[in-house]
């Protein structure tokens, strides 16, 4: 949700103990139920609102659905179970496909005519046949809370975003343990968290690494195009932003798979269970339609991690120097015209597009030649690290010879080998 919706929603206990133990929303409402006058109206209960009017629709807006769910928990643990149920009929009025949002009006009119025996407490018939739907809507509704409860520290930053350049305008970072993405602004203070969402991955979780695993990959991608919406199924809702799976790290451990999206929904759902794709990271529609129109093909990083740290800015210097002295030491290499000084710094098993590092040597021969011994100038700067069974860093810049003004934009994938950086990767992309 937006970052400046995320101040109001400090949550009443009574609201934490509805959402976040087991049974606890049963026994919040149930309490609630108790508070209510007895002559409160029976009403049948899961009662569906009818669908909204056009005009409601169009005044949805990203966040807004889950903003308004949370302020109904709050309603609920403070035992205003009236008002709570008035804005439910509001909520699922103007987004009838919001699943949980209908389960919990459902709960809520159930509360009307008796106490409740669980969280989505559905007639037993439909309950039996629904389990698997039911379970992923109470797994939805635990990890919206907790990662609006769980807020980052104010002004922490992922550690993978070591340096971003101004070309990076914005970054995306994704917390698949806690079902949220995380969108960032880049400007001359550095990274600023401005808005976040909930989302939901793969059927069969994280950690791709082959094609029709259903398993939504983690590590560091970017954007490569923005698909339009109207070239594209309604299945995909407001439209979807490809990511560069497998990129050269995936490829190098033999990851296989391709089609990784982040994508929106169909028009009769408005949000997926936490673990319903293909492996693609799909988010409700209002919310992707922002994400659309904030961040920009190609330069946008995307970082998918089975859980985020949070660090402050200043923490992630010390490793950005060190990074920094061993690109200087490339670039100096480089500038020397020494081709074999220059090797070392790459592995031995060294690929690009089919071609290894004996294949690339007389290309990096040529291109000293060019050089004729100038030093180069490394503009626009980015480095994202990644650490798994390996420490990786992925490197972007424009390599600027002297005296000219312009030059190629080149992307480097560099792995720690013991004390020493090298690179097994290294392409032109502009």
């Amino acid at each position: 949700m937006p970052r400046q919706a995320t101040a109001a929603l400090k949550l009443h206990p009574g609201a934490l103990r509805f959402l976040l133990a087991p049974l606890c929303c049963a026994a919040a409402l149930v309490g609630a139920a108790q508070a209510a006058p007895p002559h409160a109206k029976r009403a049948p209960a899961h009662k569906v609102a009818a669908p909204a009017a056009a005009a409601s629709a169009s005044l949805a807006h990203d966040g807004e659905a889950e903003a308004r769910l949370i302020e109904i928990y709050k309603l609920i643990g403070q035992a205003r179970i009236r008002e709570a149920l008035k804005r439910s009929e509001a909520l699922v009025t103007d987004h009838p496909n919001f699943s949980l949002a209908q389960l919990v009006y459902g709960d809520l009119l159930t509360t009307q005519a008796r106490p409740l025996r669980a969280f989505g407490d559905v007639p037993p018939d439909i309950a039996h046949g629904g389990l698997e739907a039911l379970t992923a809507l109470r797994e939805e509704s635990q990890l919206r809370i907790r990662a609006l409860r769980e807020r980052p520290p104010e002004g922490a930053i992922p550690p993978q975003f070591l340096q971003l350049s101004p070309r990076n305008k914005h970054a995306i970072a994704i917390d698949t343990s806690r079902a949220r993405l995380y969108l960032f602004q880049n400007g001359p203070e550095g990274l600023k968290l401005i808005a976040d969402y909930y989302i939901s991955v793969g059927k069969s979780g994280i950690e791709k690494t082959a094609e029709g695993d259903l398993r939504t990959p983690v590590g560091v991608y970017f954007i490569t195009s923005n698909l339009d919406p109207k070239s594209l199924k309604d299945f995909y809702g407001a439209g979807a932003l490809p990511i560069n799976y497998p990129n050269p790290y995936d490829a190098r451990r033999g990851k296989t798979g391709r089609g990784i999206w982040l994508h929106g929904t169909p028009p009769e759902q408005f949000a997926r269970a936490p673990k319903a794709t293909d492996g693609c990271v799909v988010l409700a529609n209002p919310d992707l339609e922002r994400i659309i129109r904030t961040v920009e093909v190609r330069t946008t990083p995307v970082v998918i991690a089975p859980s985020l740290r949070w660090v402050p800015p200043a923490s992630v210097q010390v490793e950005n120097r060190h990074f920094n002295d061993v690109l200087q030491a490339w670039r100096n290499a480089k500038a020397s015209g020494d081709i074999n000084r220059l090797l070392a710094f790459y592995t031995p098993d060294f690929n690009v597009n089919g071609k290894s590092i004996a294949d690339f040597e007389p290309l990096m021969k040529v291109e000293l030649g060019k050089m004729r011994g100038r030093d180069i100038e490394l503009k626009d700067l980015s480095l994202l690290r990644w650490t798994d069974s390996a420490d990786t860093m992925v490197v972007t810049f424009g390599e600027v010879p002297t005296g000219a003004r312009t030059g190629p934009v080149k992307r480097q994938y560099w792995v720690r080998e013991g004390p020493q950086w090298k690179i097994f990767f290294e392409g032109v992309i502009g």
